[in-house]
């Protein structure tokens, strides 16, 4: 399975008042293992950041001024997550912001590239429900380092949550055992998929070992002044008393 973990730094909190992206980063994961296949740019949003924005990631306008337009790296983005899974913290945000650019470009929105997005926000909600949920939260949940980061960063919190999300879905592990799993094992395990059970061993116990244990239980018997709860346990039930007519 390949999974894409994705987040965007941006000029603002809504697209729909002329908002843009100003840094995309990605990071590849195929079946649970990073890759190092990762996608980055930072990108020229031809505006000002806001200020509460700007002093979330610390990109500012001139910095960007030389970067190119979103524009001049959509069809690279598009062709890197083509039929890959998306995992995304706060998803509705990020893919709000990727359709208003695609929309910008004609093209269609963001989950017809893709086969399907996780909500790690969403999951975490259900798992820890009432608790605090930001990407810093989960970091100190699982024990994620994220003492470097000091600003916000499309690369480095995507690569963050790749780490966040192997830790909350560690649980899921066995579910890719199969994909690398021989074919030969396959095959033997026949159409049930199951492997059959190997026959069961029993060793009986020895006549001195029989001995030994009838021994113990009697210095038991006596130690105890009476029958010992073993023997109890193992006695047969007494026979009904008759009933006189």
């Amino acid at each position: 399975m390949r999974q894409i973990i994705l987040d965007t730094e941006t000029t603002g909190i809504d697209p729909r008042q002329g908002n843009r992206i100003i840094e995309l980063g990605c990071v590849e994961m195929l079946n649970r293992q990073l890759t190092g296949n990762n996608f980055h740019h930072y990108i020229n949003p031809e505006r000002d950041s806001e200020e509460g924005a700007l002093a979330v990631h610390g990109l500012t306008t001139e910095f960007l001024s030389d970067k190119p337009k979103f524009g001049e790296i959509a069809q690279d983005f598009l062709a890197y997550i083509a039929g890959a899974e998306l995992i995304i913290h706060n998803a509705p945000f990020d893919i709000g912001f990727l359709d208003a650019e695609l929309e910008r470009l004609g093209l269609p929105p963001l989950m017809t590239h893709v086969t399907g997005c996780i909500d790690t926000l969403v999951m975490a909600k259900q798992m820890y429900p009432g608790k605090r949920n930001s990407l810093d939260a989960l970091c100190d949940r699982y024990g994620v380092s994220n003492a470097h980061r000091t600003l916000h960063g499309a690369l480095l919190d995507s690569e963050l949550l790749a780490e966040v999300y192997l830790a909350m879905t560690r649980g899921q592990e066995s579910l890719t055992m199969d994909l690398a799993e021989p074919a030969a094992a396959k095959q033997e395990a026949g159409d049930g998929g199951a492997l059959p059970l190997a026959p069961v061993i029993v060793l009986p116990a020895t006549q001195d070992e029989q001995a030994e244990h009838e021994a113990l239980l009697d210095k038991l018997d006596k130690e105890a002044k009476g029958m010992c709860v073993w023997r109890a346990a193992l006695a047969p039930p007494p026979a009904p008393a008759e009933q006189s007519n």
